[in-house]
């Protein structure tokens, strides 16, 4: 962090020998270590508080992800049971009444146009509180 190499620290240390004095070094030093141990407890607290913003942002982000793609996964496959759902509307008779000189076969226009009628088929959901089918 500082990069103080033993001999600056070793100057350093005599320097506080001669100036404070052999009889009130071990005040000055206690002094000195409450602060640093201070200063460390709030770079701490800063730190933790960092990292407990950026873990909730990242929850945040995951949440978004996971609700689209739980949005696109519920859009292709809806629930059957799901109160909401437009329900299916009844596909028509086919017309009995034919034209005369016709087999009585529908033709491939009807037969696509019931195909579009029809809703596509959904997946079966278990029961909730039952066993597995």
């Amino acid at each position: 962090m500082f990069d103080v190499a033993p001999t600056e620290l070793l100057l350093v240390i005599v320097v506080a020998l001669v100036v404070i004095g052999p009889k009130d070094l071990p005040k000055a030093m206690r002094f000195v270590g409450k602060w640093m141990g201070k200063a460390r407890g709030m770079a701490r607290h800063f730190r933790s508080g960092l990292d407990t913003m950026m873990r909730e942002a990242e929850l945040e982000e995951l949440e978004k992800q996971w609700r689209a793609q739980n949005d696109a996964i519920m859009r292709e496959f809806p629930r059957i049971d799901d109160a909401n759902a437009p329900a299916p509307s009844p596909t028509s008779a086919p017309d009995t009444s034919a034209p005369a000189g016709t087999s009585g076969q529908p033709s491939d226009a009807d037969v696509d146009q019931a195909a579009a009628a029809t809703p596509p088929e959904t997946h079966a959901v278990p029961p909730r509180d039952g066993p597995l089918p």
